[in-house]
């Protein structure tokens, strides 16, 4: 009976520090600070802002106009253009206005044959042609012509694009 008597103190003993055991655990959960994740970052990372400001509605406004502005383009052309004969200069005008954002070269070539009878070199927004010489010899007459205006990026020389325009060549002699 002895043996069973030490048994029995044997298991309240471990009971009881599996009690305890249990008590402390639970009481380091409850009463422990609340766990804050953390972030962990390695390498470079964006530091705080310090000296920026929110672009403002109006200044967002002027650069979405300035977007609209360099893809507008406004050609100008007379309808017509007249030469005394072929051979010298005559009254040819064609402007690239300032509201322009790139320069452009205007090449003119007949209806009939698709021949370039004028190229006018680089215009700069702000410039004019108002005379030129032609770059074949017409016989005396009138040429339905096609003017063709191409735009370049005048930092990169890139062609952005292009427009045309009908025009008359008139040869008086």
């Amino acid at each position: 009976m002895e043996e069973k008597q030490k048994n029995k103190k044997k298991w309240l003993l471990i009971l009881l520090l599996l009690l305890l055991a249990l008590g402390g655990i639970s009481a380091y959960f409850f009463t422990r600070p609340e766990a804050k994740p953390v972030s962990m970052v390695s390498g470079e990372f964006l530091p705080e802002g310090k000296d920026a400001n929110k672009i403002s509605d109006a200044e967002l406004k002027k650069m979405a106009q300035q977007k609209v502005d360099r893809s507008k383009f406004n050609m100008v052309i007379a309808p017509d253009a007249t030469f005394e004969s072929s051979d010298q200069a005559g009254e040819l005008i064609i402007q690239n206005p300032t509201n322009n954002a790139y320069p452009v070269n205007v090449e003119i070539t007949r209806e009939d044959n698709g021949e370039l009878i004028y190229t006018s070199g680089a215009i700069q927004p702000g410039y004019e042609v108002k005379e030129a010489k032609l770059e074949k010899k017409l016989s005396k007459g009138d040429y339905p012509a096609t003017a063709k205006f191409s735009l370049y990026d005048d930092k990169t020389n890139e062609k952005k694009g292009e427009v045309a325009a009908k025009i008359t060549i008139h040869v008086k002699n």
